[in-house]
């Protein structure tokens, strides 16, 4: 125990490799990252704003996007200001409990996004296979009982790797080849006995990723089912302008987490790792709000009310 805890205080700091950007790049990729960030956190907040203040997106689906949004937003602040900061002042370091807690809080966040896109694609197929009683079903307790799971699984999930990772100990080689504490490459850099923490990233990751995966597969097959079934250009546009925006959004955020996890890279590829990172920490958060309100007609109606009531009051 003694001899873990010397390990584990040896290590008082970890570096952080960062992007794979030539020094003379840096500004440049600098001024691109904080205004995807940016870009991130505004757009997010103007469609957390836009389902507040707007009566008619009271229902599920705008529901579930506030906290999809507001998610979207923490999931990026857990990477992309330390990112930027690191590339700002020319460090590299991160204390112990920092990588451990942005760990905590990437995983949380990351199956959140999961948790919230099954929950929206659930809503789809209700609103798509069941227009009749899609209010039955779709009510209010169940709206807040999907949301409050999500919190829950995504808490307890995260929670569980973070303190598995606690235990390890870590002597010798500090160095994570990325731009953020992940998981994976931190188990890598541990001098302890890793098994479980690799059995358990397994397990939690099939019930937390593939898990939601398939249902969202299930939901759309049937959605594609009934369209099919009384096919009509009435019907279809309507189920691509219901589902296209969440589908978008989907095929992003499970696209690069597959290209991520689960087709594995060679250790000379690493370089591959960090940029499909980068597209699901900050490029897909940050085209939610483009995908959401371009392609809405709810959204975009919402968006010029306000605008209207602003320059009357104005």
């Amino acid at each position: 125990k003694s001899m873990r805890r010397d390990n584990q205080s040896s290590v008082s700091e970890f570096l952080l490799l960062g992007l794979p950007i030539q020094p003379e790049q840096q500004g440049m990729y600098y001024a691109l990252f904080l205004g995807m960030y940016l870009t991130t956190v505004l757009g997010n907040l103007l469609i957390i704003l836009l389902i507040r203040l707007d009566s008619r997106l009271h229902t599920p689906m705008y529901f579930f996007l506030s906290h999809l949004a507001l998610t979207d937003i923490s999931f990026s602040s857990v990477t992309a200001p330390k990112m930027l900061m690191n590339m700002l002042t020319q460090t590299q370091s991160i204390s112990y409990a920092g990588c451990i807690s942005q760990v905590y809080f990437f995983l949380f966040f990351a199956d959140l996004d999961s948790f919230l896109l099954t929950s929206m694609a659930y809503d789809r197929y209700v609103a798509i296979c069941h227009p009749l009683h899609y209010t039955t079903i779709m009510s209010q307790n169940l709206c807040f009982l999907l949301v409050i799971g999500s919190w829950v699984l995504s808490f307890a999930g995260a929670l569980v790797h973070t303190l598995l990772l606690a235990r390890l100990s870590f002597c010798g080689d500090n160095t994570i080849h990325h731009f953020f504490c992940d998981l994976s490459a931190l188990v890598k850099l541990s001098s302890s006995d890793t098994t479980i923490n690799e059995l358990v990233i397994f397990i939690v990751g099939s019930m937390v990723i593939t898990l939601p995966f398939i249902c969202v597969l299930v939901s759309y097959g049937h959605i594609g089912a009934t369209i099919l079934r009384r096919p009509s250009i009435k019907g279809i546009c309507k189920a691509l302008s219901t589902c296209g925006s969440h589908l978008s959004v989907v095929s992003l955020y499970y696209g690069a987490i597959i290209g991520l996890y689960f087709i594995p890279s060679s250790n000379s590829n690493k370089d591959k790792d960090v940029i499909v990172s980068v597209l699901y920490t900050l490029v897909t958060p940050m085209l939610n709000p483009f995908i959401y309100s371009l392609r809405n007609r709810d959204m975009k109606g919402a968006l010029r009310n306000i605008l209207r009531k602003a320059t009357f009051s104005g």
